[in-house]
């Protein structure tokens, strides 16, 4: 498994199996990403939840490359509407696909969409654990410290987790570390900083504070093999 960073929450992985995934790909916008939607490759899109800056591109890219749209149900049911293809879950189902399986997990946070001009509601704001080619991966999507961490930890042993650390919205540097030692991944890439002022935030500071070599500070479109 090989994954990058493409600015905010934005991850990219490819499995070993040959299939792209994107998680929330805000890149319209973005001024950190690397991407171009236009362009980018994508079987499948997973959504953590439906603020703009994790929506993203998502429509777009369906539209193009016909991806599958995995996400809770009420966005799930909101692009099926635009005749896209999606699968729909909640906090704490799993379901086994033919590129991996998927567990929606507890996230502390807001999700909503602007339809028609107005803010609507979709759903619970949840994290996602994904597991392939016999690796695990946390992202943990925008959200608070909360002590369930340490289960999210326990379930399956984490290879690598995406923890958010911009402050203000999520969890800031020092609810991360904790939210770190809970989890106890292998390696811990800090996301959701920096792409905006009141955001900003010093991502070495944040894996300084990490136990031993945990901590990496991706660049974005930087690849990691896991």
């Amino acid at each position: 498994m090989k994954v990058s960073w493409h600015g905010q929450s934005c991850v990219q992985v490819l499995t070993d199996t040959g299939y792209t995934i994107l998680i929330d790909p805000f890149i319209t916008g973005n001024s950190k990403s690397d991407l171009n939607p236009e362009t980018v490759a994508a079987d499948v899109i997973i959504i953590t939840h439906a603020h703009a800056d994790h929506i993203g591109d998502t429509e777009a890219i369906a539209h193009r490359t016909d991806a599958l749209i995995v996400a809770n149900v009420e966005i799930a049911e909101f692009f099926e509407s635009k005749k896209l293809k999606t699968h729909g879950m909640q906090m704490g189902g799993k379901h086994a696909f033919d590129f991996g399986e998927i567990k929606m997990t507890l996230a502390i946070h807001g999700s909503s969409y602007e339809i028609d001009g107005k803010p609507t509601t979709l759903g619970l704001a949840a994290g996602i654990i994904f597991h392939a080619d016999g690796k695990t991966l946390y992202h943990a999507g925008d959200t608070a410290l909360f002590s369930d961490m340490q289960l999210i930890g326990a379930y399956r042993p984490l290879d690598i987790a995406f923890l958010p650390i911009g402050d203000n919205y999520t969890m800031g540097i020092e609810d991360a570390t904790l939210a770190a030692s809970y989890l106890k991944a292998k390696t811990v890439v800090p996301i959701h900083y920096n792409t905006f002022p009141l955001i900003e935030q010093d991502p070495e500071a944040f894996c300084q504070k990490l136990a031993g070599n945990q901590g990496r500070v991706l660049a974005v479109g930087e690849i990691l093999e896991v």
